[in-house]
């Protein structure tokens, strides 16, 4: 007679051998680093490190293509406001998340940073808290560029810290794919 828990592990087992390959892949193509935890306080840290295979100046062209932003992400979204002013924007977004009913509005500032990268910060929206950086700098003369990013954020919502997480997760490693794949095509270009 088998015992429960025998079934279960073997039941485990099944599922998750053939999924070791595509986890292993998956971590392969992913960033170098990428952390995301829950704060004490409330809300998620994301930590990452990328080496994107682009000049800094085209990551940053990238990132500053602010109307471009919603192409970026996998995460359905429309961009509703736009103000550029010089070395600052200000954008108004609407983001609509898997695991949360309707949209989220996120009013943010981002700023350029001098040595390269960007610092956004929450103005308004359906946030609690959201503050992102990116520092950029130049790889193996200049022809690959590390990308240090770090989002803190906290959902004004029912859903809780670590659902919110699991996904943010997920979108990331999608963003930071859709990023790198961008780079390297304008690098192809020669743009």
């Amino acid at each position: 007679m088998l015992r429960l828990p025998s079934i279960c592990h073997a039941a485990v087992l099944l599922l998750a051998v053939p999924l070791i390959p595509f986890a292993a892949r998956a971590a392969a193509d992913g960033p170098a680093k990428l952390e995301v935890h829950t704060e004490p306080a409330g809300g998620v840290r994301a930590v990452a490190t990328l080496m994107i295979p682009a000049p800094p100046r085209i990551v940053q062209e990238i990132l500053i293509d602010y109307a471009k932003w919603p192409t970026l992400f996998n995460t359905p979204m429309r961009l509703a406001q736009l103000e550029q002013h010089g070395e600052r924007a200000v954008t108004d977004l609407y983001i609509k998340h898997a695991f949360l009913p309707g949209e989220r509005r996120l009013l943010c500032e981002s700023r350029e940073l001098p040595d390269g990268g960007l610092v956004t910060t929450l103005i308004a929206g359906d946030f609690k808290r959201y503050h992102r950086t990116w520092k950029l700098s130049p790889e193996g003369e200049g022809v690959r560029t590390r990308a240090e990013f770090e989002l803190l954020v906290e959902v004004d919502t029912w859903a809780p810290d670590w659902l919110v997480a699991v996904e943010l997760r997920r979108e990331l490693e999608t963003h930071f794919r859709i990023l790198t794949d961008k780079a390297v095509e304008r690098v192809k270009r020669g743009t």
